[in-house]
């Protein structure tokens, strides 16, 4: 798996806004903020850098945040999902993301690499609106 020092921003640089990624703490079984474009910090209206998950989150949201991006860490996995994103922060659109595993060691997942794509929806959302998600498990 890539790690940290395979990401060089300038070869991402219009893709910057987009992107997120948090660290995984094994030791305390914890993610934190690494970074966050301008246009996922517009969103969320915080920055992630050093921020546990669980600020990012609603309390009532976090625990499924939590076990999807603990999932692309462990397993490994790549995920992607479309559809009706940010209803849990109040801000609900259509959108797409995409999250990447991250392995300073090259094996052992310490982190993820995420992209969102997201067009905001105003007035009240449809719940009914297909979620489409899939994961795409890597080999060890």
């Amino acid at each position: 798996m890539p790690g940290w020092s395979s990401i060089h921003p300038s070869r991402i640089a219009q893709q910057l806004p987009i992107i997120w990624s948090y660290i995984y703490d094994r030791a305390s079984d914890s993610f934190y903020g690494r970074l966050a474009g301008d246009r996922i910090e517009a969103i969320f209206g915080k920055t992630f850098r050093h921020t546990p998950l669980s600020d990012i989150y609603p309390p009532g949201e976090y625990q499924d945040v939590f076990q999807r991006a603990k999932r692309v860490v462990t397993e490994p996995a790549i995920h992607r999902n479309e559809g009706l994103i940010f209803v849990q922060i109040g801000r609900h659109g259509h959108g797409e993301r995409i999250m990447l595993p991250l392995a300073s060691d090259g094996y052992r997942g310490d982190g993820i690499l995420g992209c969102t794509e997201y067009h905001s929806v105003e007035g009240p959302y449809d719940a009914s609106l297909p979620q489409n998600g899939e994961w795409y498990p890597l080999g060890k």
